[in-house]
């Protein structure tokens, strides 16, 4: 078992370079199963979502070779199955992309019902109503879904709630559908533009891809090229909040700074300095955190998968700030481990309500998931004392070099084997 050691009170400064986006490759990669040439996929991050979705393609067929560490190319000529291997699958959340991409090349999918981090229940019926709309044939068996059709047909779909999953797992299946398939009330991520920018590098035809209705015309093949990924606005986001927490002064580069506007606006609202590059972001503070209200909502909402570690910030700023959770239903587990770091909040249902403190204190705490694990890491870096966090697993999912990255700019934490 691995530990992080964490000693606070260093003031992060100097420049840290943006990964590429976890949450756009982990369907860029299953979408290759589309395309029926070799495609060269660049910015890939080094992180443990992207190993195991690569070995998914891998025990499906397809041939899969690093050109460097952040390069990889894929041939997926060789593909001749359309079954997931169990194992893999309930290891993280986004392998039911593997669904829409091997329904778009066999017409059948056989994929268990994904894993991940628990945040409650995580439906999928609105990928499933999105299959159905399209022809295919869906039937659950002790924990398996099973889809097939024997003709992929366009059709008009219309999500009743907003989902990221649902809208890219559709698109995928609709890539080579005949017709033109249209998603309404399609959600508006910057990692479902970057899909569809690849789909489309590919050969695909996709309009519409960051608005609310988006037209698929189905094609009759992909062909292969090169596509780099987006940078990762949440990598980006997190440590715009590290350098605020601590009261440094850090330069993120490599960034998309329209993908963060929600969050330099918070910042800002908080007594944080945020200036804006063509493709950086500078952060600093010098004066004392002010409360807040935050309320996480789909994009262009400020961000579910930021809001542990704004929990944080919020913890050791003036005053009394309420977070409201609008995505799902039980995101707060973390706070526990927060708490006996000294952070006095209550939470009540999809709200807490957070009496700020001057200081957090050192103490064991674990990851609970990915992004309260990065939260819990922030917390460390501004706490008296040592902190030591567990379930490491759950941070290296999402965050290349995270560590390294941190001490580079001041902080003083390593990696121990326990």
């Amino acid at each position: 078992m691995e530990k992080l050691l964490i000693t606070g009170g260093n003031k992060l400064t100097g420049e840290v370079t943006i990964s590429g986006a976890k949450n756009a490759v982990v369907a860029i990669i299953p979408a290759a199963l589309l395309v029926e040439g070799v495609c060269r996929i660049e910015n890939v991050p080094d992180i443990k979502d992207v190993t195991v979705i690569i070995d998914m393609l891998a025990q499906l067929g397809a041939r899969v070779e690093y050109i460097n560490k952040n390069t990889i190319e894929i041939d997926c000529s060789k593909v001749d199955r359309y079954t997931a291997p169990y194992e893999m699958v309930k290891k993280m959340r986004a392998s039911y992309y593997l669904l829409g991409a091997l329904l778009g090349r066999f017409n059948k999918a056989e994929v268990a019902f994904p894993g991940g981090c628990d945040f409650g229940v995580r439906p999928i019926d609105q990928h499933i109503k999105g299959f159905e709309a399209l022809g295919v044939k869906v039937e659950m068996d002790h924990g398996i879904i099973h889809a097939s059709t024997g003709k992929l047909t366009a059709a008009q779909i219309y999500m009743d709630v907003v989902s990221v999953g649902a809208t890219i797992n559709v698109m995928l299946a609709a890539v080579k559908a005949e017709g033109v398939t249209i998603i309404e009330n399609a959600a508006k991520e910057p990692h479902i533009v970057d899909v569809a920018n690849f789909l489309n590098a590919m050969g695909a035809n996709v309009k519409g891809a960051g608005t609310d209705v988006i037209k698929i015309k189905g094609v009759k093949k992909l062909t292969g090229g090169t596509y780099s990924v987006i940078p990762d606005q949440i990598e980006a986001g997190t440590f715009m909040i590290a350098a605020a927490a601590s009261g440094g002064d850090v330069l993120i580069k490599n960034v998309i700074p329209k993908h963060l506007e929600s969050i330099t606006a918070k910042l800002i609202e908080m007594n944080v300095s945020v200036e804006e590059y063509d493709d950086a972001v500078r952060v600093w503070r010098t004066g004392k955190l002010t409360k807040a209200n935050v309320k996480t909502l789909p994009y262009p909402g400020f961000p579910t998968d930021l809001q542990p570690p704004i929990v944080v910030l919020l913890s050791i700023a003036e005053g009394t700030s309420i977070v409201t959770e609008g995505v799902w239903d039980s995101r707060f587990q973390y706070v526990d481990e927060l708490k006996r770091m000294g952070a006095n909040i209550k939470v009540e249902g999809r709200i807490a309500i957070i009496e700020g403190i001057q200081r957090l204190s050192g103490c064991p705490v674990k990851a609970t998931d990915l992004r309260a694990g990065a939260a819990m890491v922030i917390a460390g870096l501004v706490a008296d004392g040592t902190t030591e966090i567990c379930d490491l697993k759950h941070i290296d999912r999402g965050y290349e070099n995270f560590e390294a990255k941190l001490v580079k700019l001041g902080a003083n934490i390593k990696r121990v084997k326990v």
